[in-house]
């Protein structure tokens, strides 16, 4: 990220102002990511989740052999989780998330799609473990702040993995199966990198999903 704002503050004045702004443009690429994940609101959720699941579904089942494998790759040490799934309905986000971290897997950084959010949703996501691509991905952007736009990205999934949180990427969007979805072509290949440039050394991709007798 320093390189990118340092290659382009070259040509402008490069003086203390214009790092500063170089500085809260990079912070505020970054608020449109993630946000520090709040404890109180994760416990909150997860109460409030299984009030949800008692009134929406008459059983909620576990696959043993396949939690047993996400269990084993996740004694794999020093290699990061990313957990790859399909997106059946909104709710598998929260419903993977519940899981996982009802398992001692910790709470999973969950890419949240192209969906419209409302800003209060977006903002509860993030707390929730929620991460998204930042907005302005989707416009045409001048070659600047392309450029500076995609080391944010990068640079953050590389701490994402290098600190060893679970990944947690869906393929596709809810209404539009069996297609690989931008976003989730943006993040693999941000994966992609952080491997081919050594920030990690490897990852372990392990397939997760969720199937439904009538999806909610």
């Amino acid at each position: 990220v320093r390189d990118v704002a340092t290659s382009w503050s070259r040509g402008s004045r490069g003086d203390g102002k214009s790092h500063q702004q170089w500085k809260e443009k990079i912070l505020q690429i970054l608020a449109e990511i993630q946000a520090p994940l709040s404890l109180l609101m994760l416990r909150l959720c997860n109460w409030a989740l299984l009030k949800l699941l008692k009134r929406l579904f008459l059983n909620v089942q576990l696959h043993q052999g396949q939690l047993e494998m996400v269990l084993r790759a996740a004694r794999t040490p020093n290699v990061p989780l990313v957990f790859l799934s399909t997106h059946k309905s909104p709710l598998d986000g929260l419903l993977l998330s519940f899981l996982l971290f009802s398992q001692g897997l910790g709470v999973p950084r969950v890419t949240v799609g192209g969906q419209v959010c409302s800003p209060r949703l977006r903002a509860l996501l993030t707390r929730l473990g929620g991460i998204f691509l930042p907005s302005r991905m989707e416009q045409t952007l001048s070659d600047q702040d392309e450029g500076l736009l995609g080391a944010v990205l990068a640079t953050y999934t590389e701490e994402v993995l290098r600190s060893r949180q679970p990944l947690l990427i869906f393929l596709e969007e809810p209404l539009i199966a069996l297609r690989l979805s931008t976003p989730a072509q943006q993040w693999l290949a941000m994966v992609y990198r952080a491997v081919r440039d050594g920030a990690v050394p490897d990852v372990l991709l392990v397939p997760v999903g969720i199937a439904y007798d009538v999806i909610p």
